[in-house]
């Protein structure tokens, strides 16, 4: 077994989907960093290393045996032992993991530029037994679960703000008036007010969605802004990410 020592973790708890664990240099003064005194590497496959970062589902029974009980987090003076906590790498990308004592990767970090770097010389020096995924997991995408091509290329705050915008769609989508979902649609393409007032409902909402799906510009900020206007859980979250209440 090897372990890599003084590992700095910035845990993303409960993200199902690898682009909401952020790379290192998107860490935030705010955020909570642990260090963990020892973790156990385990090298994976390619499959298996992506069935780890993009889901919420139970890990192999074997990995898990593996890994238990061999990765301490250090807290003060004291060391914690983590029952199923561990770097995962398919000798390319990297991840640690805690499953806060469950199955599943609940907990997800990158790690940081050195420890990466570690990693690698780890994987020179030392042979190691290749865990594999044994099962099919075709994963499929959502507006609440977006398609990585949707957030390709934006930053960690852009990211989230665009999330907050598809979390609006949807409620709109469940909720919203026929009324409702053309004048949003109108809000973000004023020029074509006529048109869209002769679309049905799903057709308005189905052609806003595929048309705010590619990047991330100043309209979809002041969509975004203008569509949790009023409603206090999205307002909240646009705070948390925004540093500013909607105006």
């Amino acid at each position: 077994m090897v372990h890599i020592r003084d590992v700095w973790v910035n845990w993303f708890e409960g993200e199902e989907n690898g682009y909401n664990v952020c790379d290192f240099h998107e860490w935030r003064r705010d955020d909570r960093i642990e260090v963990l005194d020892q973790a156990i590497l385990v090298y994976v496959s390619a499959e298996l290393f992506h069935y780890i970062e993009n889901n919420l589902s139970d890990l192999p029974d074997d990995l898990l045996a593996e890994v238990h009980q061999q990765s301490y987090l250090r807290k003060n003076m004291s060391r914690i032992q983590l029952d199923y906590c561990f770097i995962a790498t398919d000798g390319e990308r990297i991840i640690a993991i805690d499953t806060m004592g469950y199955k599943t990767p609940i907990r997800k970090s990158r790690l940081t530029p050195r420890q990466e770097q570690m990693v690698y010389e780890q994987l020179k020096q030392n042979e190691f037994k290749q865990f594999e995924l044994t099962e099919d997991n075709e994963k499929e995408y959502h507006i609440l679960s977006p398609n990585p091509n949707d957030l390709r290329g934006l930053t960690r705050k852009e990211r989230q703000l665009k999330q907050l915008l598809y979390m609006a769609l949807d409620q709109l989508y469940s909720s919203g008036t026929d009324a409702e979902v053309r004048y949003w649609y109108t809000e973000w393409r004023p020029n074509d007010y006529m048109r869209i007032q002769l679309l049905g409902r799903d057709e308005a909402w189905e052609q806003l969605y595929e048309e705010i799906r590619e990047g991330w510009t100043q309209r979809h900020h002041q969509l975004c802004e203008a569509m949790v206007r009023g409603q206090a859980f999205f307002e909240k979250l646009w705070e948390l990410e925004h540093g500013a209440s909607v105006k």
